[in-house]
C-alpha cells in the first residue's frame, strides 16, 4: 500500500506544492503549503485514529490531508476540484489501486466549503482538519496596515487547541483571539461557512463539533 511517506518523496507533489504557495502568495492568500498541509494531515489522522477507525483509512486521511491544497497550482477557483483531478492522476502513475485512490479524490474534492460536503470518513476528517488550522501563523503578509479580513482574522487567533474525545463524542476547536486587533465577531463573518461545514462533518462521524473562542462556548 502506498503510503504517506512514498507520497513525500514524490517530485511531482512537492512541486506543486511549491507553486501552489507561489501563487497564493502573489495573490495575497494566507500560508498553504507544508506547515499547513502537514497539520491538516497530522489531523485528519488522528481524528480518525482516536474514533478507532483501522489503519488503512487512516492512512488514506493522511495522504488527502497532505495533498489537498495542491489545486492551487492551477487556480484558487475550484482548487478543490482540480486538485482532486490533480492527485487521483499522481495516485494512479504511483500504482495506487482505483478504489483508494478515487476515495482520496473524493475527499480533496469536496473538502472547499464553497462546493463540497462531508460524504466520507475521510472527507469527513479533512474538513475538520482543515477548517480547525486558524492562525496567526498562516499569515503570510508582514504589513499589518494592509490586512485584508482574512489576514486580521488569522493573525488574531493566538492559540488554536483542537481536541477529539471518542468518549464524549466530542471534536473541541478552542481559540484564543486577540480582540485589540479583531473582535470575535469578524470570525463568524469570514468562517461561519467554515464552522457550519466542520459541524457537519462531525455529524457524518457521529460526533459533535464544539466552538469555544476566549473561554466562551459558541457552538
Amino acid at each position: 500500500m502506498i503510503t504517506l511517506e512514498d507520497i513525500k518523496k514524490n517530485e511531482e507533489v512537492q512541486e506543486l506544492i511549491i507553486g501552489a504557495q507561489k501563487q497564493l502568495n502573489v495573490l495575497g492568500y494566507t500560508e498553504h503549503s507544508i506547515r499547513h498541509i502537514t497539520i491538516v494531515s497530522n489531523r485528519a489522522a488522528e481524528i480518525l485514529r482516536e474514533l478507532e477507525y483501522p489503519q488503512e483509512r487512516i492512512e488514506l486521511a493522511k495522504i488527502a490531508g497532505y495533498m489537498h491544497d495542491i489545486g492551487n497550482s492551477v487556480n484558487r477557483v475550484d482548487h478543490a476540484h482540480s486538485g482532486a483531478i490533480l492527485a487521483y492522476e499522481i495516485l494512479k502513475d504511483m500504482g495506487m489501486d482505483v478504489q483508494r485512490r478515487t476515495e482520496i479524490m473524493m475527499a480533496i474534492g469536496n473538502h472547499d466549503e464553497q462546493t463540497g460536503t462531508a460524504v466520507s470518513d475521510i472527507s469527513a476528517a479533512l474538513i475538520l482538519a482543515d477548517k480547525s488550522d486558524v492562525h496567526r501563523d498562516r499569515v503570510v503578509n508582514t504589513n499589518m496596515s494592509t490586512f485584508d479580513k482574512h489576514d486580521k482574522v488569522n493573525y488574531a487567533v493566538t492559540n488554536a487547541d483542537f481536541k477529539i474525545n471518542k468518549e464524549k463524542r466530542l471534536a473541541s476547536l478552542d481559540l484564543t483571539i486577540d480582540t485589540k486587533i479583531c473582535p470575535v465577531l469578524d470570525y463568524f463573518e469570514i468562517f461561519m461557512d467554515r464552522t457550519m461545514m466542520s459541524k457537519y462533518a462531525a455529524k457524518y462521524l457521529h460526533i459533535w463539533f464544539e466552538l469555544i473562542i476566549n473561554g466562551t462556548k459558541l457552538l
